[in-house]
């Protein structure tokens, strides 16, 4: 019989798309809010290249520790289940097996078959298909906290130099609209390609990430100018 070959599906993306997707969009969003909140109160040039600037530095750090450490706590509680589980396999194998074999009963096999696969799977790796079936722990969708923690930073740092370069290269009178703009567009790029990347439709998630990032620069923008006057 010919070897069917495996696919590649796109949940094995979903690891490091969920933080870089969240990184990008964080990145673009909270620095382009933030220049965009200085530059309402009417500040200099530099002084909104460098709230920029700063708020690139600390959301990048920010993204990555608070990543790693949700990610870890994932990590963490895996880990104590599978050594749990691990334990229990030792002590009480049969009952390990008998547990299994009625989770494929659920899923419609029959008593024997179910109990065939068991037994089988067990014989192989008993652990790891606990770990799969019962626990739904598996290589795809376990947590990786450094991957995580590094897609986000770098990410942040993508999507944060989208307003920043902006504020660079734009003449001091145009700051104002054309950082929510070329952010708002950069937004709707990202939504656009998360959406492919997942192979969801396009449109939905553009919208929405484009309609959130305009709602949070106008309302930073707002702010600034109330602050920025009264002060």
């Amino acid at each position: 019989m010919a070897q069917v070959p495996p696919e590649q599906h796109l949940i094995s993306r979903i690891g490091w798309l969920r933080a870089a997707v969240l990184g990008a969009n964080d990145g673009i969003i909270s620095t382009g809010s933030l220049m965009l909140g200085v530059a309402a109160a009417a500040t200099s040039p530099g002084q909104i290249f460098l709230a920029g600037l700063a708020g690139l530095v600390a959301g990048a750090m920010s993204m990555a520790a608070g990543e790693f450490v949700s990610v870890k706590s994932q990590s963490d509680a895996e880990r104590a289940d599978l050594q749990r589980e691990s334990a229990e396999l030792a002590n009480n194998p049969s009952f390990e097996r008998e547990e299994l074999a009625q989770i494929y009963v659920r899923r419609g096999l029959s008593l024997d078959l179910a109990h065939q696969v068991a037994e089988q799977l067990m014989a192989k790796d008993a652990l790891a298909a606990h770990a799969r079936d019962e626990l739904g722990i598996n290589e795809v969708t376990e947590a990786r906290p450094l991957q995580a923690a590094a897609a986000s930073a770098s990410t942040f740092a993508t999507g944060a130099a989208v307003p920043l370069v902006t504020a660079v290269l734009s003449p001091p009178h145009a700051v104002l609209y054309l950082i929510p703009a070329i952010s708002i567009a950069a937004l709707a790029s990202l939504g656009a390609l998360g959406a492919k990347l997942g192979g969801a439709g396009i449109l939905k998630p553009t919208v929405r990430v484009a309609f959130w990032g305009a709602l949070a620069m106008a309302v930073t923008a707002g702010v600034g100018a109330l602050v920025g006057h009264s002060v």
